[in-house]
C-alpha cells in the first residue's frame, strides 16, 4: 500500500503552496522507494523460490475462492482446512478429495476447480511467459531458466517455441478429447448433459488431475472402451513432457529435410521407459485382476481395463475398478508405479521416468564394472547421475516420513491399524506422487492427516529438489567451498 500523503493545508496561500509541493515530492519519493524495495525483493528470489511461490499463491487464492465465492456449493461451505485441501489437490493436479465433487459442488464450483486444475497443470509461470511473448517482449535469462529448467538437454528446442507449443498443444488435445468424449456420452447422458462432463474430464485427464464429476469416477464405463481409450490417450499425452512432445513434433517435420535430426537422449529415455512401464503394468494387472475385479468382464474389456490400470496408476487418478476390492498385489504394484510417475516437464508427478531409467542404467553399468553410465552411444554426466540418486533418495525419505506420520495420526487401534496400513501407505504414495487414487482413506482422514496430505501433495508437485532449493539461500549469497578434504574410502555392500 502506498504511503498516505501528508496534510498540506491550504495550497492557495503563499506558503501553503510550497508546503504542498514539498509534501507531494516527499510522498512521491516514498512511493518510488517502496516500489524499488518491492522489485528488489522479487529479484532477490531464486527461480526455485519463484516457482514454489507461484504454487503457494495459487493454492491460497483457490482456498479463499472456495470459502468466499457464492453459488459454488449445493449445501454448506467447506471449512478452511477442507478448502485448503481441495485447492491444493486441484492446483497440484492430484485428485484426492474430502467431498464428492459430483454432488457437493454446483457446475460453477466444478468450473472453479477446473480452472485451478488447468492453471496448476501448466503452471502460472507458463501463462506468464505466454503473456510476455504475446506482448512482443523478450524473455530474460532468469525467466528462461525459470520457465524451462533443464531444457539445455535439447539445444535445438527454443524456449519461446516450447512455450507456445505447450499452450497450443494443450488446448488442441483437450478440445479433441472433449469432442470425442461428448460423442461417446451423448447416447447415455443426452445432448446437453454430456457437454460439461466431456470438457471437465478431458482437461482433468490431460492435466493428470484425476478429478471427476461422476461419484464413482469411471467405474460405470468399464464396458465403454472408447471412453477409456480416449482418457488413456489424454493421460499419456499429458504425462510425456512438453519437451519430448516438442522434439517429437520437430522430428516429424524435419525427418525428410534433415535425415540426420535425432531425438535427444532425454526424449529417447522418456519414450522407452514409458513404453516399458505401460506394457509391463498392463501384463501384471491383467494377471492380478483377471478373476477378481475384472472377473465378470468379457475378454476385450478385461484387456482394455487392465491397460487402463497401468496408465492411470502412474499419476492420473481415474479408476475403472474399486481399489478397495483389488488384490494386495495390484495395490502394491500401483504404489510402485505411482512412485515412478510421469516424465519431466509434464503435468504428472512422481520421481519421473528419466530418474528411474538413470538409476537402472547406473546399476547396469556398475554390474558390468564400468565407471561411466551411457545409453545410445552417449555418456551421461556424473552430475546428472548424482542428481537422480539424490532425487530418488529424497523422495523415498519424504514418502516414508509421510507414511510414518500417517501410522501415528490415523492409528485408532491395533487390529484396525494393521488393517489400515496398506490403505494409508497407498494414500501417502498417491498424495506425494500427485496421483489421486485412494482405497477409501481420504474421507476418513483426521485433521492432522489432512495437513500431512496437503504437504505431501505440494512437495510432490513442485518437486523435492526444487522445494529444497527454494528453502536455501539465494544463489548469489550461497557460500561455495573452494577446497576439498583428503580422500578416505568406505566399504559398501
Amino acid at each position: 500500500m502506498a504511503p498516505r500523503a501528508p496534510n498540506t493545508g491550504d495550497s492557495n496561500t503563499r506558503f501553503g503552496g510550497g508546503v504542498a509541493i514539498e509534501g507531494t515530492r516527499r510522498w512521491i519519493n516514498l512511493w518510488v522507494h517502496e516500489r524499488r524495495h518491492r522489485v528488489s525483493f522479487w529479484r532477490r528470489l531464486t527461480p526455485p523460490q519463484l516457482f514454489v511461490s507461484s504454487f503457494v499463491t495459487l493454492i491460497a487464492l483457490g482456498a479463499v475462492g472456495l470459502r468466499t465465492l457464492p453459488g459454488i456449493y449445493t449445501g454448506e461451505r467447506l471449512g478452511w482446512t477442507d478448502a485448503i485441501f481441495t485447492a491444493a489437490s486441484a492446483v497440484c493436479v492430484t485428485g484426492l478429495i474430502v467431498v464428492d465433487t459430483a454432488t457437493y459442488f454446483t457446475t460453477a464450483g466444478q468450473g472453479f476447480l477446473l480452472l485451478l486444475i488447468q492453471l496448476g497443470g501448466l503452471g502460472m509461470i507458463t501463462f506468464t511467459t505466454l503473456i510476455i511473448l504475446a506482448l512482443g517482449r523478450r524473455l530474460s535469462l532468469r525467466h528462461e531458466q525459470l520457465v524451462s529448467p533443464g531444457a539445455d538437454v535439447a539445444s535445438q528446442v527454443r524456449i519461446e517455441s516450447l512455450t507456445r507449443t505447450v499452450v497450443r498443444f494443450t488446448l488442441l488435445v483437450e478440445a479433441a478429447g472433449a469432442v470425442v468424449l461428448y460423442v461417446a456420452w451423448v447416447p447415455r447422458l443426452g445432448w446437453r448433459e454430456a457437454a460439461w462432463p466431456a470438457v471437465f474430464h478431458s482437461v482433468s485427464a490431460f492435466c493428470n488431475a484425476g478429478f471427476a464429476v461422476f461419484s464413482n469416477s469411471l467405474i460405470d464405463y468399464q464396458r465403454s472402451p472408447v471412453v477409456l481409450v480416449v482418457v488413456m490417450a489424454l493421460i499419456v499425452a499429458g504425462g510425456l513432457g512438453f519437451l519430448t512432445i516438442e522434439e517429437a513434433l520437430m522430428w516429424r517435420r524435419m525427418r525428410r529435410a534433415r535425415p540426420s535430426f535425432r531425438l535427444s537422449l532425454h526424449s529417447r529415455l522418456v519414450l522407452a521407459t514409458t513404453a516399458v512401464l505401460l506394457v509391463a503394468g498392463w501384463a501384471l494387472f491383467a494377471i492380478f485382476e483377471w478373476r477378481v475385479t475384472l472377473g465378470e468382464l468379457p475378454l476385450p474389456h478385461k484387456l482394455v481395463n487392465s491397460l487402463f490400470l497401468s496408465v492411470t496408476s502412474r499419476t492420473a487418478g481415474f479408476n475403472s475398478v474399486d481399489y478397495a476390492s483389488a488384490t494386495d498385489s495390484t495395490n502394491f504394484l500401483t504404489i510402485l508405479l505411482m512412485f515412478v510417475g510421469g516424465s519431466p516437464g509434464s503435468t504428472a508427478g512422481g520421481v519421473k521416468t528419466t530418474t528411474i531409467a538413470l538409476l537402472a542404467l547406473l546399476a547396469w553399468s556398475r554390474f558390468r564394472g564400468r565407471e561411466t553410465t551411457h545409453a545410445w552411444g552417449r555418456t551421461i554426466p556424473e552430475e546428472t547421475m548424482q542428481r537422480a540418486v539424490g532425487l530418488a533418495l529424497t523422495a523415498f525419505a519424504l514418502l516414508t516420513a509421510g507414511i510414518f506420520l500417517y501410522t501415528y495420526t490415523e492409528h485408532t487401534g491395533i487390529a484396525e491399524g494393521h488393517a489400515r496400513f496398506l490403505p494409508i501407505m497407498f494414500e501417502a504414495a498417491s498424495a506425494f506422487n500427485t496421483v489421486g487414487l485412494s482405497m477409501g482413506a481420504t474421507a476418513t482422514l483426521s485433521e492432522a492427516g489432512k495437513w500431512i496430505t496437503i504437504f505431501l501433495m505440494f512437495v510432490g508437485r513442485v518437486g523435492p529438489l526444487t522445494f529444497a532449493a527454494a528453502l536455501a539461500l539465494a544463489a548469489h549469497r550461497r557460500r561455495r567451498d573452494h577446497f576439498r578434504y583428503a580422500h578416505e574410502d568406505v566399504v559398501v555392500g
